[in-house]
């Protein structure tokens, strides 16, 4: 059986309003991961991760069904690993592990890329 991609009308507007919305959370999500691995205060890295973590979810729970599912996973990735870490005995640790921060340092790349290959549909 042969499988075909549906195109739902209207998608198109709906990946263009996705990829500007994933400008702006890509900043924020750089914001956060600079702001948790710079403190020393257990409050701050806790509450950057749980923010940067509630953007991870947001996008990885819409990129897949938008075609974007490199993306998709790689945020899910990112947010599996800030659970991780938070559930840790190692969370009580005023640093934030640079796993994580390479973590999303590697979305933030694909993010990147993406917005650049797209970058005529976001602007028109």
């Amino acid at each position: 059986m042969i499988q075909q991609k549906l195109e739902l009308p209207g998608i198109e507007r709906i990946r263009i309003r996705f990829l500007q919305m994933l400008c702006d959370r890509q900043f924020a999500i750089a914001e956060h991961a600079l702001a948790a691995w710079e403190s020393d205060s257990v409050d701050v890295i806790h509450s950057n991760l749980i923010s940067a973590r509630t953007l991870f979810h947001q996008i990885a729970g819409t990129a897949g069904s938008l075609g974007f599912e490199k993306l998709g996973d790689e945020a899910r990735n990112s947010e599996i690993a800030i659970d991780k870490h938070l559930e840790s005995a190692q969370a009580q640790v005023a640093s934030c592990p640079s796993e994580l921060i390479f973590g999303m340092d590697d979305f933030l790349k694909i993010s990147q890329a993406l917005i650049e290959e797209n970058s005529e549909l976001i602007n028109a």
